[in-house]
């Protein structure tokens, strides 16, 4: 799967993405210090391509592996430390295109039914 093809990213985009409510990204911005979107002129955040990546490696942890957050903060450390951290990123966010892309036929094979 490719990386994501934009710059940047609305909120919304990228909850739809993750199956996260914009809550829930704005509260990991507080607990995740390398997660900090910049906004643009008219004050909405907006994501970039790593921002993208550290989002999926989050809810991976998170809702897959079942980490708490400040488990999930600790293992990104480690992956880090052990130069990991952005393969794991890159194959979080894989596995979330493929979550929303299957999603997405789903609901394309209900309307078909």
């Amino acid at each position: 799967m490719k990386r994501p093809q934009r710059e940047f990213y609305s909120i919304g985009e990228v909850c739809e993405l993750f199956d996260v409510k914009p809550h829930v990204l704005r509260y990991w911005e507080t607990q995740f210090p390398a997660l900090s979107p910049p906004k643009n002129r008219s004050g909405n955040r907006v994501y970039r391509a790593r921002d993208l990546e550290l989002i999926a490696l989050i809810r991976h942890l998170v809702h897959d592996e079942r980490y708490t957050l400040e488990g999930a903060r600790k293992r990104i450390d480690e992956l880090r430390q052990e130069g990991a951290a952005s393969q794991e990123a890159a194959r979080a966010l894989e596995r979330s295109f493929v979550r929303s892309l299957r999603a997405e036929l789903e609901e394309i094979l209900t309307l078909l039914e």
